[in-house]
């Protein structure tokens, strides 16, 4: 039976990964379909009678069904394990266990591009959304960014899909900002840029499935309804 808590230790795109007698450290085989010799993360202990010294950064909360696993994400104190699994290929091999395989999943971080738009009194483009986590609420336009996609094209692109606006960007460097919000792990990484639009809210063409209605707001007005970490953070820079 797989332990309820075992120990998610990375160096460098490395993760060590043990047998279910909790020995190791194994590496996993790309494409394997058959589960003959499961591997799995370690526990405390056994990394303990490894003689492995590490430190623990978080937890992450894993729930199959009716099963919680408690996952701690830990970096080892030691020179960089050659011998210990790649992370990427972890995925694609049957014999890792489910929680190794979303433990390297939900390490991966979540890339979003947003922008403030601008006008020369000072005040700030929001849209209020109307779906997903902000459904009702007003946000910085922008959006998830595509996989081969730069941040600076990402939040242009999702502009105009969104409220049918083309705009471009200052030349100022992006506002980074990242937060881990709940105990399921997953790291969010936000691109916010800025860009300088004078035009009349009446000539946009909303996408009405996302967003329902666009508003100028004073920086201040601005902070108090947004309701995204990342918008807030952002927009403390106005």
């Amino acid at each position: 039976m797989h332990p309820i808590e075992v120990v998610h230790l990375e160096h460098d795109g490395k993760v060590l990964l043990v047998d279910e007698n909790g020995n190791g450290p194994l590496i996993p085989i790309q494409g394997r379909q058959e589960v003959l010799n499961p591997l799995r993360l370690p526990t405390s202990e056994e990394i303990k009678i490894m003689g492995i010294e590490w430190e623990a950064i978080r937890e992450t909360r894993i729930v199959f069904g009716s099963l919680v696993y408690r996952v701690v994400k830990g970096y080892p104190k030691i020179d960089w394990p050659k011998n210990w699994a790649w992370k990427d290929e972890m995925i694609a091999d049957n014999s890792v266990h489910p929680v190794a395989r979303e433990a390297v999943y939900r390490s991966i971080h979540r890339l979003v591009s947003k922008v403030m738009i601008c006008n020369d009194e000072g005040k700030v483009l929001l849209g209020k959304v109307e779906r997903g986590h902000f459904r009702g609420f007003w946000t910085l336009p922008g959006g998830y960014m595509d996989h081969d996609e730069h941040p600076s094209i990402g939040c242009v692109r999702e502009t105009l899909e969104e409220i049918g606006l083309s705009i471009v960007l200052e030349q100022d460097e992006p506002i980074i900002t990242q937060k881990i919000f709940t105990d399921e792990g997953i790291s969010f990484v936000s691109f916010t840029y800025r860009s300088l639009w004078n035009g009349d809210l009446t000539t946009l063409k909303l996408q009405t499935e996302e967003i329902s209605e666009v508003q100028w707001f004073t920086p201040q007005n601005a902070r108090d309804v947004a309701v995204s970490y990342f918008d807030r953070e952002a927009l403390r820079t106005l």
